[in-house]
Parts: structure tokens; C-alpha cells; sequence
């Protein structure tokens, strides 16, 4: 008793193909994203530090250094927290494209599955009523427990999403304070 034909197995193989290279793909654009963010990052930082450099070699006393050093706190914070809610951006949507072919793959597999128990269900012999509901039975359960699993798993990531706000305003709000003590300084 055979459960695949030659084409529905070619036809399978073919598909997984496909998601591989999908994901693949998906997997690529981030990288390309990640590059160029940094890459943004790096000429800014070098375009900042010339001119950090000319300033502070036309300072002519402590205090001018020290105003120079203090009018460049704040700019310097908010630019990091730039840099790491983009850096977010672009792992939580490269993250987002992969779950959501992983969640149309599992789906798919679990129809398949459902589709061979309820073959093995009309081609079971006489008398195997009762393992064979046993084994659908088992398939509700995991069913039930993977959605389980993958709904908490989105709440904790929506709870890390929010933390990572509330944490990036608390600190956005920390280099204002920072940035202002040190111009009172002056």
C-alpha cells in the first residue's frame, strides 16, 4: 500500500524547494538591509568624526573643549538609538517574512497529515476503529498544543516589542538630561 505516487512526491520535493529558496531569499534582503544600514553608518560616523576633528583642533581653551565635548552628547545617543531601532526594524520584519512561511508550511503539513490519517482511517481494517481514533485524538492534541506554543510565542514577542520601546524611550530621554546637564555646565 503505497501512500505518495511518484508525482506527488516529485510535486512535494519541488515545493520545499521553492520555500527553501523563499526563505533563502528573505534571509538575503535582510543581510542586504543590515549592509547598507551600515554602511550608512560608517560614512556618517567618519563624515562626523572629520568634522568633530577640525572643531576640536580650532578650540582655544579647556572650556571651549568642554562644550565641544558637551554639545555632541546628545547628537551622539540619539544617533545610537537610531541605529538600534533600525537594527530592530530590520531583524523583526526579516523575522515576521520567516515566521509567516514557517506558519504556512506547518499549516500545510498538518493538512497532509490530517489528509493521511483520514486515508489510513478509510483503509483500516475491521477492528482498528479505536487506534485509529487514538491517533487522530493524538493529532487534535499536538495541533492544539502547537497553536498554544506559537500564540504565546507572539505574545512574548509583542511584550519584547514594547519593552524595547519603553526602554529606547527611557534612554532617549536619559541623553536629553545628560546633553542639557552638560550645557548647564558651561
Amino acid at each position: 500500500m503505497s501512500f505518495l505516487t511518484p508525482e506527488q512526491f516529485a510535486a512535494a520535493h519541488k515545493a520545499n524547494l521553492e520555500t527553501l529558496f523563499g526563505l533563502t531569499n528573505k534571509a538575503f534582503e535582510g543581510v542586504e538591509k543590515l549592509v547598507e544600514l551600515n554602511l550608512q553608518a560608517v560614512k556618517a560616523s567618519l563624515a562626523e568624526s572629520a568634522s568633530t576633528a577640525q572643531k576640536a583642533f580650532a578650540v582655544k581653551d579647556a572650556q571651549e573643549l568642554l562644550a565641544l565635548q558637551a554639545n555632541l552628547v546628545q547628537p551622539a545617543a540619539e544617533k545610537a538609538l537610531a541605529y538600534g531601532r533600525h537594527l530592530y526594524e530590520i531583524a523583526s520584519s526579516t523575522q515576521a517574512e520567516v515566521t509567516k512561511v514557517a506558519e504556512a508550511q506547518l499549516a500545510e503539513g498538518s493538512q497532509n497529515v490530517q489528509a493521511l490519517f483520514d486515508n489510513l482511517a478509510k483503509n483500516a481494517p475491521a477492528g482498528s476503529e479505536s487506534a485509529v481514533a487514538l491517533a487522530k485524538s493524538a493529532l487534535s492534541a499536538a495541533n492544539s498544543a502547537f497553536d498554544s506554543v506559537q500564540k504565546a510565542t507572539k505574545q512574548a514577542v509583542e511584550i519584547a516589542e514594547t519593552n524595547f520601546a519603553a526602554a529606547t524611550n527611557v534612554a532617549s530621554k536619559a541623553a536629553a538630561q545628560a546633553s542639557r546637564a552638560a550645557s548647564a555646565k558651561k
